[in-house]
C-alpha cells in the first residue's frame, strides 16, 4: 500500500463558516494584541462617531478593529498605510484581526491621523496596566534620546544666511519686474487706451513673490525660535554691546526646512546629517517598560531631563527614586531641578561612562555635588545600569520593529506616532514576559 496523504481539496466549500480566531495558532502575538485592545478604554476613539447623530454617511469600521490592525502592523514592522492594507489581504494574522474586513489604505491612514492625539492616552493606559502588574516600580529610571528621520528631505532646507541673501535678491528682482510691467502698461495705455486691463501679475513675478513669502515665513520661525532660545540660555540678560549677534537673530548657518519646518537638521549615529526629530523615552529598570515618551525638534537633549522626569511621574502617579542619564542632559539648572524635586539623579559629566577632570572650585554648587556623586563607588555602580536599561529599547524599536523614520509631517503628528510606537513596544514586552493585559 502506498503513502497516505492528508485530505487536500482546495475547492471544497465549507458547510459552516470557520472562526477567524482559528486561523491563527494559540499563543500568537495577534491574539495577544486583540485581547489587549479589548481591555483598553476606547471611549475617546468612539466619541467622534457618537457626534454623528443622524447616522447618515457610509458605514465606518469599528475603532477596535482598526486599532488592532494598526498595532499589530507596527509590531511586525509595517508602517505604510498602503502596505498595511495589502498585508490584510496577504497575512493571516492581520486578516484574522480584521475579521474578514478589508479597509482601504486611505481608511487606515485617516484613522491613524484622526486619532494621533488619542494614542498618547492609550500609551498612558498601558503604562498604568504595567504598573498594576508589577512591571513598573519607579525605583530606577533611565532616559535617552535618539534621532529619527523626519518625513522631509534635508535638501529642502535653507540656512538663515542664505535666506537673508535670497530675500534681498528676490526683492530686487520683484522691484525690477514691477518697473518693467509698469513701463509696458504705460506703452499699452498709449496704444490701446487707459481702459485696457493690465492688472495681471506676470507669471515670473508670481513665482518670485511666492518664494519670497515662504522665505520670510521661514526667517520669522527661525527668529522666534532663536529669541526663545536666547531667553532660556540667559543671553537676553547680557549687555547688547557684549553680544556677537543681536538677541533673536539666528546664526547664519542655522537652517529651516520648507517641507517640515518643525523638524531639525541633526547629526545621526552614522555621522552624517539628516532632517530629524529627537525622540525621547524614559524606561523603568524593573522590566524595561517605557513610562514616558516625547518628541522634540531640538537636537540637544539638555532641555529634556526635567520635562521627561515630570512626564514619567504624571503617567504613573509616582515619583522616581533614581534617574540615570548620559552627558547630553548635564547642566547646573538640570541638577538643581532634580535636587529640588527630591530625585536622586546620576548624570554623566564626561563622555559615556568616563569622568572629566574634577570641576574647578568656582563651578556651580549642584554641578560639584553631581561630580562627587559620580566619582563615588555607589554612583559608578548605579550609572553603569543606564546603558543596559534604555539602549536595548531603542534597539527593539529600530531593529526589531524597523522604525527609523516618521510617516507624517509636523511635531504634533510625530508625537502621536511616537506614542503609538512606544505603546506597541510595551505590548510586545508584555507578550515576551508572558504577562496578560488586564485593565
Amino acid at each position: 500500500m502506498g503513502q497516505v496523504f492528508h485530505p487536500y481539496e482546495p475547492d471544497q466549500a465549507l458547510m459552516f463558516p470557520p472562526s477567524v480566531r482559528d486561523w491563527v495558532p494559540e499563543g500568537h502575538l495577534a491574539h495577544f494584541v486583540s485581547d489587549s485592545v479589548d481591555q483598553l478604554d476606547l471611549r475617546t476613539l468612539y466619541a467622534r462617531y457618537e457626534e454623528r447623530e443622524d447616522g447618515r454617511g457610509q458605514l465606518a469600521y469599528e475603532p477596535r478593529l482598526m486599532l488592532k490592525v494598526l498595532i499589530y502592523a507596527y509590531a511586525t514592522g509595517i508602517f505604510s498605510s498602503r502596505k498595511i492594507a495589502r498585508a490584510i489581504d496577504e497575512l493571516v494574522p492581520l486578516r484574522s484581526l480584521a475579521a474578514g474586513n478589508r479597509p482601504s489604505h486611505r481608511t487606515i491612514a485617516r484613522f491613524r491621523e484622526e486619532n494621533l492625539q488619542e494614542f498618547g492616552g492609550l500609551f498612558v493606559q498601558v503604562v498604568r496596566i504595567a504598573q498594576a502588574a508589577g512591571l513598573v516600580k519607579m525605583g530606577t529610571l533611565a532616559l535617552d534620546g535618539s534621532k529619527l528621520k523626519a518625513n522631509a528631505s534635508k535638501h529642502k532646507a535653507m540656512s538663515y544666511g542664505r535666506m537673508t541673501e535670497a530675500e534681498k535678491r528676490l526683492g530686487e528682482e520683484i522691484e525690477r519686474i514691477t518697473r518693467m510691467a509698469q513701463a509696458v502698461d504705460a506703452r499699452e495705455d498709449q496704444e490701446f487706451g487707459a481702459d485696457f486691463r493690465g492688472d495681471e501679475l506676470p507669471a515670473e513675478m508670481q513665482r518670485r513673490e511666492t518664494r519670497l513669502a515662504k522665505i520670510r515665513e521661514a526667517m520669522k520661525r527661525l527668529e522666534e525660535a532663536q529669541a526663545e532660545e536666547d531667553e532660556m540660555s540667559g543671553r537676553g540678560q547680557q549687555r547688547p554691546g557684549s553680544l556677537k549677534r543681536p538677541i533673536g537673530v539666528p546664526p547664519d548657518k542655522k537652517q529651516s526646512n520648507f517641507t517640515d519646518p518643525e523638524s531639525g537638521l541633526m547629526k545621526t549615529a552614522s555621522g552624517g546629517f539628516e532632517q530629524c526629530y529627537n525622540a525621547q523615552i524614559v524606561v523603568d529598570a524593573e522590566q524595561q517598560i517605557i513610562v514616558a515618551a516625547d518628541v522634540t525638534g531640538c537636537a540637544a537633549d539638555n532641555g529634556q531631563l526635567l520635562p521627561m522626569e515630570e512626564q514619567a511621574e504624571k503617567n504613573t502617579g509616582q515619583k522616581a527614586e533614581v534617574v540615570l542619564a548620559d552627558s547630553g542632559y548635564k547642566g547646573e539648572a538640570n541638577f538643581a531641578a532634580m535636587e529640588q524635586r527630591g530625585v536622586d539623579a546620576y548624570v554623566s559629566l564626561g563622555r559615556g561612562e568616563e569622568l572629566d577632570a574634577a570641576p574647578e572650585q568656582s563651578a556651580a554648587p549642584s554641578t560639584q555635588r553631581m561630580d562627587a556623586k559620580m566619582r563615588s563607588e555607589q554612583g559608578r555602580q548605579r550609572f553603569k545600569r543606564r546603558k543596559a536599561v534604555v539602549e536595548p529599547v531603542y534597539g527593539w524599536i529600530k531593529h526589531a520593529l524597523g522604525f527609523r523614520s516618521f510617516s507624517m509631517r509636523g511635531m504634533a503628528k510625530a508625537k502621536g506616532e511616537w506614542a503609538l510606537v512606544c505603546l506597541v513596544i510595551n505590548l510586545r514586552r508584555f507578550a515576551a514576559l508572558g504577562v496578560p493585559v488586564a485593565a
